[in-house]
């Protein structure tokens, strides 16, 4: 900065700083600096929302269709905590089908039977005359991969939504790549601060940016993430244009907002989901949690092997069947009754309601958030307590009056 240029600031301004080489900061600081623009003197702090669509000439954009300045920034801060680099879609889905668009017509796609119900519909009506579908239980890694021969998409989510089964991804990984297939991991329910799958050796990771990443239940967005180095961000960033899929400044600006907060937000949801799964546990209207962080998980020992924690996200069977579990859901006076998750506020779900849904009928699906534990115990205990009189109404059967005996 020049004498002339430092005498126009104002007299209460520092001199502008001067940085050398940036150390590599943690993940949780990533999340808070990664994505800003330059430090330049009264320049704004923070990315602001740029709502254009078209621009100067001669520079890298040049339309709104192909890229903003707000897009850039929350792609910047996910491919820095993905490892990788990020591509974002006008939702989760736009980025699931811009994936599954890159399988040749009449190539095969391993896909898990438990997953995001999203996935699966969308595979399923794309099938017809394009792709050959292949259904596995993505924690067998023994049928995963003996699904892989001949193959050219291997898609994991783990853990999976809602049943909460966790897939060896490495090992996966490992096995798909020796068959010549593609790994794409969908990491919604973990976050970049839970599981790393690029690390792993998946060749893209997807996430639904419109649960934890954004997590205010305010935006939908997707993302797809890749290796640093690799020519499959331009091919996914020509889906995004020529497919219109592109996400709104507004939506990518709230997005970035909600970023800087994650790793407050999730280790705070963390830590209240391990208290409530080990309550969960022993309470006597709960007939199985589901939850990696569980000692006695049967996936606990895997997840550990593979995921710097166990996430937010519980599922847990009640006794007493659909009726017990609807009013366990209905009953809820803190946590919302609501089919998404990974909001700062917890969220409840009987899946087993919507079609085409694989689990068990009385399985609800709770979405851990921020609110204080004892609050949240309270709420589920005042639910289950609901779930118990349904219960035993259910196995207690209304008896007979006298006359009706004597008929």
């Amino acid at each position: 900065m020049t004498n002339e240029e430092n005498e126009r600031r104002s007299p209460l301004s520092p001199p502008a700083k001067v940085h050398g080489e940036l150390p590599k900061w943690s993940a949780a600081t990533q999340a808070i600096v990664a994505g800003r623009p330059p430090g330049e003197p009264d320049g704004p702090l923070n990315q602001p929302v740029v709502f254009a669509s078209n621009y100067h000439a001669h520079g890298p954009v040049a339309y709104g269709r192909d890229g903003n300045p707000t897009w850039t920034a929350l792609e910047d801060v996910i491919g820095v905590l993905e490892g990788g680099t990020a591509v974002i879609f006008a939702s989760g889905m736009a980025a699931i089908a811009a994936v599954f668009d890159q399988v040749a017509i009449g190539g095969a796609i391993v896909l898990p039977n438990d997953g995001y119900t999203g996935t699966r519909a969308f595979a399923s009506a794309a099938v017809a005359g394009r792709w050959e579908l292949r259904r596995v239980d993505i924690s067998d890694t023994d049928a995963a991969m003996s699904a892989c021969h001949g193959a050219a998409l291997l898609w994991v989510e783990s853990p999976t939504n809602p049943n909460m089964d966790v897939a060896d991804i490495p090992e996966l990984c490992r096995a798909a790549h020796a068959e010549g297939l593609q790994v794409a991991v969908d990491n919604t329910f973990m976050t970049p601060l839970g599981q790393r799958p690029l690390d792993l050796g998946a060749d893209l990771v997807v996430h639904s940016i419109t649960k934890m990443l954004a997590g205010h239940s305010d935006v939908i967005l997707g993302v797809v993430v890749a290796p640093p180095g690799t020519s499959q961000c331009d091919e996914l960033r020509r889906r995004r244009s020529l497919g219109g899929a592109i996400p709104g400044p507004m939506e990518a600006y709230l997005a970035l907002r909600g970023v800087r907060t994650l790793p407050l937000r999730f280790r705070q949801a963390q830590a209240n989901a391990g208290e409530l799964a080990l309550r969960l546990a022993s309470h006597p209207e709960v007939e199985r949690v589901r939850y990696p962080g569980l000692a006695g998980d049967r996936w606990h020992d895997r997840a550990r092997a593979q995921m710097q924690g166990f996430g937010n996200m519980i599922a847990f069977e009640v006794h007493g069947g659909v009726s017990a579990a609807e009013a366990a859901a209905n009953s809820t006076r803190l946590i919302v009754h609501a089919t998404s998750l990974g909001g700062i506020e917890s969220s409840i779900e009987r899946r087993a309601k919507w079609p085409g849904e694989q689990t068990a009928p009385s399985l609800l699906r709770l979405s851990v958030g921020c609110e204080d534990v004892e609050d949240l115990w309270a709420d589920l205990k005042h639910a289950l307590a609901a779930a118990g009189k349904v219960r035993r109404t259910v196995e207690t059967p209304v008896s007979l009056t006298t006359q009706d005996q004597t008929r």
